[in-house]
């Protein structure tokens, strides 16, 4: 199987086409994403054999490390390859390892947005994300601080993460929302009016934890069969489903190890049948 990326194209906003298989960056940092790596130059490696794999869409936050993740991004692969997107996020603040608390007050996002900016190294963020609508700050206050780093151009374009419906359509009153990043994967469809919404406006869909599939893995497994009927893991299959369950959808599949991203990325080469995926799509819901 094919190492290169051959997922189809998503344009994000309209204008920036990439992989819709993607890389998430959360995993290049230390345990409870907190700090450095445990291998540093392994985790630069995995980040610079990104472009070699065709795959053209990274995603990463300034919570991550905090910082060490866009750091690592920079040093790995600045000055960037033309067509490359590195979206970012802000809105959540750190305490310590797994811990994460929303900060929405406009200043703050503005202050973020520029810092990430300084860090990547770039005049412009392609895509910037609200990580969390914070509750304590109206959400006005928050989309008008969006709006306004779009208009300073401090960011081309702006998403959203564990967002509803209602919520995507109040925040498009205010600014163009280009994605969307919730949880969602095989097993968890809590945000399946979600991606339908976003399918339906032309709006990126990014799933965060995407390989999850609990018990639908197991030995013996449909996800199991499938995945050795196709010579894959069932990590591979995940991937695939979500690569034909909507052409918004946007895996980002994060790992600090080469050989992961690559078993990542040649997932992009796997066609499940209708009928694969229409088990698959049943079990996953009843599960």
């Amino acid at each position: 199987m094919s190492e290169a990326n051959q997922s189809d194209v998503f344009s994000i906003g309209g204008a920036l086409p990439v992989h819709r298989l993607g890389f998430g960056a959360m995993r290049v940092t230390g345990r409870g994403v907190w700090g450095e790596p445990a291998d540093r130059e392994e985790a630069l490696r995995t980040l610079r054999r990104l472009p070699e794999l065709g795959v053209d869409f990274i995603d990463t936050a300034d919570s991550y490390g905090p910082e060490v993740s866009e750091r690592l991004i920079h040093e790995a692969l600045h000055p960037y390859r033309r067509g490359l997107v590195v979206a970012t996020k802000g809105g959540l603040t750190r305490g310590g390892p797994n811990q994460w608390s929303p900060r929405g007050q406009p200043e703050y996002l503005v202050q973020q947005a520029h810092k990430s900016r300084r860090i990547f190294g770039v005049e412009t963020i392609d895509l910037w994300q609200l990580h969390r609508i914070d509750p304590r700050t109206p959400r006005g206050e928050q989309f008008d601080a969006i709006r306004a780093l779009i208009a300073d151009k401090v960011i081309r374009f702006a998403g959203l993460s564990e967002v509803s419906v209602e919520e995507i359509e109040a925040a498009s009153k205010v600014f163009p929302v280009a994605t969307v990043q919730n949880r969602y994967n095989l097993a968890d469809r809590a945000s399946e009016s979600v991606l339908d919404y976003c399918e339906k406006k032309g709006i990126g869909f990014i799933p965060w934890y995407p390989l999850a599939a609990g018990e639908l893995a197991g030995p013996g497994s449909l996800l199991d069969a499938t995945a050795r009927a196709h010579r894959a893991t069932p990590g591979q299959i995940a991937l695939a489903w979500l690569l034909k369950r909507s052409p918004v959808i946007l895996p980002i599949p994060g790992t600090s190890k080469v050989a992961h991203l690559e078993e990542n990325v040649a997932a992009s080469a796997i066609r499940l049948s209708d009928a694969e995926f229409a088990a698959l799509d049943k079990a996953g819901r009843a599960a």
